[in-house]
């Protein structure tokens, strides 16, 4: 089985800045696109910012420029660096990762757990 865990969220004021984590452990063959996605209370669930196993990128208008996607591959880990963060941003952030396991024929989907990022002053 393949375990997505996310880590770095807190709680930061406004223009600050975080970093996120998404760490990728068990039966791992090949992890495609990585991708972080959020979400706020009473909204749906949207994508923050993907990227490939080629490290092509794409990212939501509302964060371009402000947030960097990135993923080390030796480490199976995806990060996502937010900067000058707004009230706006706050929402449960989730990990979801295409993988390729070991003895499987096909990639899955998988989501990692959520971590909260409130900003606030």
């Amino acid at each position: 089985q393949v375990q997505l865990v996310e880590s770095g969220g807190g709680l930061v004021q406004p223009g600050g800045s975080l970093r996120l984590s998404c760490a990728a452990s068990g039966s791992i063959r090949s992890i495609y696109a990585m991708g972080w996605y959020r979400q706020a209370p009473g909204k749906q669930r949207e994508l923050v910012a993907s990227i490939t196993s080629g490290s092509s990128t794409n990212y939501a208008e509302s964060v371009k420029g402000r947030f960097t996607i990135s993923r080390d591959n030796a480490k199976n880990t995806g990060y996502l660096q937010m900067n000058s963060l707004k009230p706006e941003d706050t929402a449960v952030y989730y990990c979801n990762a295409v993988v390729k396991a070991i003895g499987t024929l096909t990639p899955r989907n998988y989501w990692g757990q959520g971590t909260q990022v409130t900003v606030s002053s």
